[in-house]
Formats: C-alpha cells, structure tokens, sequence
C-alpha cells in the first residue's frame, strides 16, 4: 500500500536545522496493523502526519498504492486523503460550529452518497458509540472523552483504506478505550490497514507489528528483526 523512501523533515531553529525525521525507509501492506512506539518528541506524530498527507514539508518519496504522492501538488494530495484515509487526532480536531451529528458526517460529504444513506450512516454509527443522545450537541458541550469518541466515528465511518490514530485511547476511560481497540481490530479484520501511535503496550497488542522511532530514526522494525539502523550525522 505504501512505500516510504529516505523521508526526511526538519524545522528551522534560529540560523539551522532541527530534524524531526531522518531517511525514513517503511513499507506498509495492505491489511496490516501496525503500532509506532518510542519516546515524546521521538517524531512518531510528524510520521503519521506524514503518513495522512497532513504534511507536505518533508523531502523523499512516498508511493501510495502506486502513485508517487511525492510528485502532486498539495490539492491532488487532499484528494488522495480524503478517498482512501481517516484520521484520529490526539487533539480531536472537531469543527466547533458544527454539531456531533455533522462532524461525523462530514466525510461522507466528499463522496457520492445520497443525503438518506448519510443520514443513515450517521445514525448507525452515533448507535454505535453510544452518543445518539449528544447528536445535536457542539463540541464545546462534551467532555474530553465524548469528543474523542466522536472523533473516532468521523474517521471510521466512511470505511478509510487507511485509518491513522494518535493516541486514539489517551482520553478515554479503560473500558472505552478496550471497546475502541476492539473496534480496530475488527475493522483491520475486515480489510482496513491501521496505523497507530501510542506509548500503551495493551493498545500495542492489537496490531500485528511494531516500528519504534527515536530521535526522529526508525530504530526498530519486528517485521524486519535483522535490520540494522545507521545514523549519519547531517
């Protein structure tokens, strides 16, 4: 599904350089579910903002399902995101003048469904994260939780190729957060190729592999025990 190749992303830090990614090399098939892991500011949320297509700021290439992301302007690059993936932010991201109801709507609304298989749609996922009594609520009106929970519907609900989360369980009590880990496992069951970011090792558990990243390398890979990492100084 997606082939990375020498990703590299920095910011600037007075007259030089701070790098958060260094010559990322991450091959993901399709169907697998897979754990980023290691320690804060070790660049696994600049990863997945990469991964999303969130981040345009990096060098390298990435190959997604053939087509060469790293060759698109950023319009063409939305619309390969807003096809094939979902996001879940450790932040949530809502739109705070919509209500529940209309944000997890709202990535169906970039596709060709009819406003009655929407509504239904909606109405099928508030049932089933139990939150069918805060639909007509804003934001502002939830809890850290709810919007969390909400969140995660929006990104489910259209079926991404691709989900990414950060930290999709950080504000959720334990038995929500087993019932959402849960749901990805059917939904990587069911052919949806995960990706997530998180320091829990129960979430871990769930996936199928392992990547960790230290100081902006990838230090390890279970798929690929024997891999030698190498850094060179910029």
């Amino acid at each position: 599904m997606i082939q990375l190749r020498n990703i590299e992303r920095s910011y600037k830090a007075g007259v030089g350089q701070t790098w958060v990614l260094r010559r990322i090399q991450l091959d993901i098939r399709e169907g697998e579910f897979i754990t980023i892991m290691g320690p804060s500011g070790a660049g696994k949320s600049s990863l997945l903002n990469v991964l999303a297509l969130l981040d345009d700021q990096w060098l390298g290439e990435y190959w997604f399902r053939e087509q060469a992301v790293h060759t698109m302007n950023r319009k063409q690059r939305a619309e390969v995101a807003k096809q094939y993936t979902g996001m879940v932010f450790q932040s949530y991201h809502l739109l705070d003048d919509l209500t529940v109801a209309e944000n997890i709507d709202l990535p169906l609304s970039y596709k060709n469904i009819s406003r009655s298989e929407r509504q239904a749609m909606v109405a099928d996922t508030l049932d089933r994260f139990n939150i069918v009594g805060k639909k007509d609520l804003f934001p502002s009106q939830l809890s850290g939780g709810q919007q969390q929970l909400v969140g995660i519907a929006r990104a489910v609900i259209h079926k991404p190729a691709l989900l990414l989360a950060d930290e999709p369980t950080g504000n959720l009590h334990s038995t929500q957060a087993k019932e959402i880990m849960e749901l990805f496992r059917e939904l990587n069951q069911q052919g949806t190729t995960i990706v997530q970011v998180t320091h829990s090792e129960a979430n871990a558990a769930y996936g199928s592999r392992v990547i960790e990243v230290r100081d902006g390398w990838m230090t390890r890979d279970t798929a690929n025990p024997d891999m030698e990492m190498t850094k060179v100084d910029a």
